[in-house]
Parts: structure tokens; sequence; C-alpha cells
């Protein structure tokens, strides 16, 4: 195993960037960054080796945002509460099990490929480049259908508060 310093300089990056497109603000991505990595040093040696130390880091990241999310519920008043689905706010939406069977029925009441666009982005965690490729086009129209995709969801959940 690397040392600890070399792995943060490494890593860093790679876990700010998924964080900052998690939270949509840079203070609070570099804030669960830094306690990603305090977690991370506290049980790297748990760290089995089954995924990559980039997927486990990334994991461990994702953990703390969730968390973030749910606390912040937890304290937001409840008239500002988002009923619609918005990137900024996917993830604490899902994290929310009532909403989150809302979002499955419709999402599965979008057409192809914006259904399974948007499945592999927020569930299956792949990147845009991941997903053009899976469906034979580019990194840009996987990032345009799956905002496409976002925006339906969007819709319907307006029509039906």
């Amino acid at each position: 195993m690397q040392d600890l310093d070399e792995m943060y300089r490494e890593y860093y990056g790679d876990v700010y960037r998924y964080l900052r497109g998690l939270t949509a603000d840079e203070q609070l991505a570099e804030d669960l960054t830094q306690e990603t990595f305090l977690r991370a040093m506290r049980s790297v040696k748990g760290f089995r080796g089954d995924c990559a130390f980039r997927v486990w880091l990334c994991q461990i990241a994702k953990n703390l945002w969730y968390s973030h999310c749910r606390k912040a519920r937890h304290t937001a008043d409840l008239s500002e509460a988002e009923t619609v689905p918005d990137e900024l706010h996917l993830a604490e939406l899902i994290a929310d099990k009532d909403v989150a069977m809302q979002l499955h029925h419709r999402l599965h009441t979008l057409r192809e490929p914006y259904k399974e666009v948007f499945m592999l982005r927020v569930f299956g965690e792949l990147g845009f480049e991941a997903i053009g490729e899976i469906f034979g086009h580019t990194a840009h129209w996987a990032c345009v259908t799956y905002h496409r995709a976002a925006a339906m969801l969007r819709d319907t959940m307006k029509e039906d508060a």
C-alpha cells in the first residue's frame, strides 16, 4: 500500500471532482473531500482491495454526501422543501425512500434512451463517456440525453405537485 501522503496527492483531485459534481458547491465539496481522506486514513487497514482505491475513496465520499443530505433535510425549513428533483438535490431525494419510489415510477414512464441513460448515470454511477460508449455515441450526446431526461422527470413531478 502506498504512503498516505502520496495517496492524498494522487487521489485528492478525483475525489474533489466527484464531490463537486454531487454537491455543486465548491466549499462543501472541499470540506467533504477532507473528511473523506480523514475517514479513509482511519480505516485504511480495513481496505480489502476488492476494488480500486479511488473507487473505495469515492464510496466513502458518497456516503458522507448522503449523510450530509440527511442532516440538512432534518434541519431545513419544511416550507423550503424541494419536491421536484434537480441535479443539486437528486442524491438527497433518492435517500428519501418515498420520493425515490415516486422517482422510479416516473422514470419508467420515460421513453428510451432517456430512461436508460438516466439510470446508468444516477444509479449505475457511470460517467458520460462510458454511457456514450455503451450507446455508440459521444460523451456530449450522453450528457445532453441525461439532462433532457432529468428535465422530463422534473416536469412530471411538477405536474403532480
